[in-house]
């Protein structure tokens, strides 16, 4: 079985094709075709309050794609989420039935409870020991999300309005930072220590550009003087000497600040990067509703 996942985030749009199998009562999701179209909705939403025509043409011309796409790949079932810049926006309804009517896409506008309980669908315990605590970090254009674990269970989680498009664009204010950063050394004391669990797309950027392995455990030491390396270039230079994308090499910057912030607030000198994400969890959440379904029909 494939099932589809649509991902319209701050920066980036996205989306996910995953086989599914089930085998002797194990169930194997692998990833098959992965999509990104860099629309930056955030621009517009956390700068201007709305999606312009502009960017709204953009997002429908994606949606009509991966409606294609979903049908030419026969897959299952789809759901498609939107996140930070969709929920800041004032005709968010607007372009939401929009896209409905020409592309065929229905969207859900997800708060950000929501977005971290997709992305906990991912079973990251299976990434976690048991003895040990871990802080799980999701860093996108628009927030980021934060939980910690301990003993294998979520103890706390929050989304703030903390990402990469609007920070690169002076949107977060000092004390809306200092909030941030005084809610990750209060909700930390007493789960030291601590290993993180990284994601998102400059996470995972940052991670493959160290070489590591996915589940590898990566030394913040090093990944400090990564992000130091990279922030010595310039833009131009990141994307010629470097190899990144035009729309990786500028947010690059201020996602390694806010991960670097949060590691050192929560007093973290080792990462994991399991390369997972808002896309795969809705996906391990299609094949559950997919499974539940079965069971009740041949009960």
């Amino acid at each position: 079985m494939k099932f589809a996942a649509i991902d319209i985030g701050s920066n980036a749009v996205r989306l996910l094709f995953c086989n599914v199998q089930t085998h002797e009562g194990k169930t194997s999701i692998k990833k098959a075709e992965l999509i990104r179209v860099p629309i930056r909705l955030g621009e517009d939403s956390f700068l201007n309050k709305k999606i312009s025509v502009k960017k709204a043409d953009k997002l429908v011309s994606a949606m009509k794609a991966f409606k294609h796409l979903i049908d030419v790949y026969d897959a299952v079932d789809y759901r498609a989420c939107a996140t930070s810049a969709m929920r800041d926006a004032d005709n968010r309804y607007e372009v939401v039935e929009r896209v409905r009517k020409e592309a065929g896409i229905k969207i859900e506008i997800i708060d950000g409870k929501t977005e971290a309980d997709i992305i906990y669908s991912n079973h990251l315990e299976q990434h976690l020991d048991k003895d040990q605590n871990y802080l799980y970090i999701d860093i996108g254009g628009g927030s980021t999300e934060l939980t910690l674990f301990s003993k294998n269970k979520p103890v706390a989680s929050q989304s703030f309005n903390v990402g990469t498009i609007r920070m690169l664009h002076g949107q977060i204010d000092k004390e809306y930072w200092n909030y941030f950063k005084n809610w990750i050394k209060e909700i930390t004391v007493g789960y030291k220590p601590l290993i993180a669990i990284g994601s998102g797309g400059n996470i995972n950027k940052l991670s493959k550009m160290l070489r590591k392995k996915t589940g590898k455990p990566l030394a913040v030491s090093k990944l400090r003087s990564l992000c130091e390396m990279i922030e010595s270039y310039t833009y131009e230079e990141r994307i010629s000497f470097l190899g990144m994308n035009p729309d990786r090499a500028d947010v690059i910057i201020p996602a390694s600040k806010i991960l670097l912030t949060t590691l050192k607030k929560a007093e973290i000198d080792k990462i994991i990067v399991p390369e997972i994400g808002l896309s795969d969890g809705i996906v391990h959440q299609l094949y559950e509703k997919h499974a539940s379904k079965k069971v009740i029909v041949t009960a």
